[in-house]
């Protein structure tokens, strides 16, 4: 019986012939990251206790990308830890207020097929539209990892996500992610690998195919992966000069589920509050008011969400009565913009460009929601109070979708600006 890529991944990183679902194994950490907010600041003690000395500094790197800009004291004072922890351990890769640790981890070649990466994070699987083995860890695992380059995993089952068909103008990955969502359920995938494949996976633009392991960890999935192809070499090869050892998943590897969509069917979707995988059309929910858009984070920030945005946006204003946050997903795509014109697109049309960072997605600063206010956003979640008061209300849907929705002041379809 064949092997899938995770089992192929896992097994080589745990010097291992093969391994099978349900096996226990210490696995080879390839690339490590944390950030401010569950960083140094919560296992420092424990890291200091089991030595205090990295591993291998050539494979961690630490963000500051929560707290970007520190908006409190408490959020400052987090900040200045993290600095001089990583400045009195001699961290080499600290990326401070570049954007959020996903997009800039694999901008800078951090990412490459068939390596085991590991952060501090739940969206860690982000890294999985590269061919890698990507899940989160808490902080106190995170001492035990960067003190010895190892982590303990059990070899998770694996769910097949087919896909085929070809999306419609106005339908984006960010759809595609919330279909899945909307079928599997949120925590259907618990535990589980989920696998990608099928023809439009592979027409997908790396930015695309980024989105869907982005959002994989909504449906509970231990990570989300695509199997590498010419285009993930060919965008891991101009971003690092380290060797690359793809794996694939073989044909006749064992899935515990199969799943199959067709793209051609897919209408723009919207997550109604306050759960990922309430899913409806925008049809059903079309005309609901809102107060504010946000198009970015590490979800829907990356150049080609700007580029759909701003299609929608270009010679046109936004509702008076909505405010529109952009919101890049890493300071390289924040320059692009800068150089392609669309910053000054976007201000034109009336929205607020930010610098890039979590924020708001996570609650933390530069746009949170008041009491009864009601947002459209391009972000990943939308629990409850996530973004701001308890008592406000998330929806989550595509770049092109809240380009849309802030045209009009309330949730609208994109394909009538097309």
């Amino acid at each position: 019986m064949g092997k899938t890529i995770s089992e192929k991944i896992l097994a080589r990183a745990s010097d291992r012939e093969e391994v099978s679902p349900g096996d226990i194994i210490w696995a080879d950490i390839d690339v490590l990251f944390t950030h401010e907010t569950i960083g140094p600041r919560v296992f420092a003690e424990s890291f200091e206790e089991l030595g205090g000395e990295i591993w291998d500094p050539d494979k961690f790197s630490v963000y500051i990308d929560h707290y970007n800009l520190p908006s409190t004291i408490r959020h400052a004072d987090v900040v200045k830890f993290t600095l001089d922890w990583c400045r009195s351990h001699d961290v080499k890769h600290l990326y401070n207020f570049c954007g959020p640790e996903h997009q800039v981890l694999i901008e800078n070649g951090f990412i490459r097929p068939g390596t085991v990466v590991i952060g501090t994070d739940s969206h860690t699987t982000t890294a999985g539209a590269l061919g890698a083995f990507a899940t989160g860890i808490g902080s106190t695992e995170c001492a035990f990892a960067l003190a010895t380059g190892k982590i303990w995993l059990r070899i998770p089952s694996s769910f097949r996500l087919n896909w085929e068909g070809e999306l419609q103008d106005g339908v984006m990955a960010k759809d595609m992610a919330l279909k899945m969502i909307g079928t599997v359920g949120h925590g259907g995938a618990t535990y589980k690998a989920c696998e990608f494949v099928g023809p439009l996976i592979q027409d997908l633009s790396v930015d695309g195919r980024i989105v869907l392991s982005n959002m994989a960890v909504e449906m509970g999935a231990k990570n989300g992966i695509i199997n590498p192809d010419s285009k993930t070499m060919e965008y891991v090869k101009e971003r690092t000069d380290k060797s690359i050892e793809p794996l694939e998943s073989d044909g006749d590897a064992e899935y515990e589920k199969e799943l199959y969509f067709d793209g051609g069917d897919l209408e723009p979707l919207v997550a109604v509050p306050h759960n990922v995988d309430n899913v409806k059309p925008v049809s059903d929910v079309e005309g609901t008011e809102i107060n504010s858009v946000l198009i970015g984070t590490c979800t829907g920030g990356r150049f080609e969400d700007m580029e759909a945005a701003a299609r929608i946006l270009r010679g046109r204003k936004i509702d008076p009565d909505t405010y529109a946050i952009i919101m890049p997903a890493s300071l390289n795509i924040y320059r692009e913009m800068l150089r392609r014109g669309l910053i000054e697109e976007f201000l034109d049309a009336g929205c607020t460009v930010t610098q890039a960072t979590c924020g708001p997605c996570a609650g933390h600063i530069g746009g949170l929601l008041a009491d009864s206010e009601v947002r459209i956003s391009a972000q990943n979640r939308n629990f409850k109070g996530r973004s701001g008061s308890p008592g406000s209300e998330m929806y989550l849907a595509s770049p092109m979708t809240c380009a849309a929705s802030a045209l009009k002041g309330e949730i609208t379809d994109p394909r009538r600006y097309l």
